[in-house]
């Protein structure tokens, strides 16, 4: 979807970076093996996004580490286009009405850290979770989306457990109640 309207790759992938995940840093030489294009590619996309103010830039030792302006007007909209096009959107759309007694649902692995992919992992956390209905869910949404899903339904004692094992930047809390 938004590879029609945004051509440069690079811009894609830096938009899913810091956009998806707004906790998200980065600095050029750790994007180069992680997005598998050039330095000169990313920097010249870097530089652009941070002249329109979308990105912010701070300076830790000799390292340039970019995040993503929170405050910048379009930052709201930029999120939601990102969300629309990895599919996300409807999954909590579809999954939050009739799922049991839904808590959070949190966004893990490589989406959470701002990489595309085709696969979306999430964290239902809550109680009598109707398993069945969310299996249901998945299958549906996984056609209307073309991408594959894969979720674990937890207790909040053992989100808690889950917590302390994995990095924060590899978590996103999408929805709460």
């Amino acid at each position: 979807m938004l590879d029609a309207l945004i051509t440069s790759k690079t811009r894609l992938k830096l938009l899913l970076k810091f956009f998806l995940n707004s906790s998200t840093t980065g600095y050029l030489r750790g994007l180069e093996p992680e997005f598998g294009e050039s330095t000169n590619a990313i920097r010249q996309e870097l530089n652009r996004m941070e002249e329109a103010d979308l990105l912010i830039a701070n300076t830790k030792g000799n390292k340039k580490i970019y995040s993503a302006n929170k405050k910048h007007p379009l930052f709201p909209d930029i999120h939601s286009l990102l969300l629309k096009h990895t599919g996300l959107d409807s999954i909590i759309e579809k999954v939050v009405k009739k799922i049991g007694d839904l808590h959070k649902v949190y966004l893990v692995g490589e989406l959470a850290q701002g990489i595309d992919s085709l696969v979306i992992d999430l964290w239902f956390v809550g109680k009598d979770i109707d398993r069945d209905y969310l299996s249901a869910l998945v299958q549906k949404t996984e056609q209307a989306i073309d991408k594959k899903v894969r979720y674990m339904v937890l207790g909040d004692s053992e989100l808690e457990k889950f917590l302390s094992s994995t990095k924060s930047r590899d978590l996103l809390l999408i929805w709460e109640e």
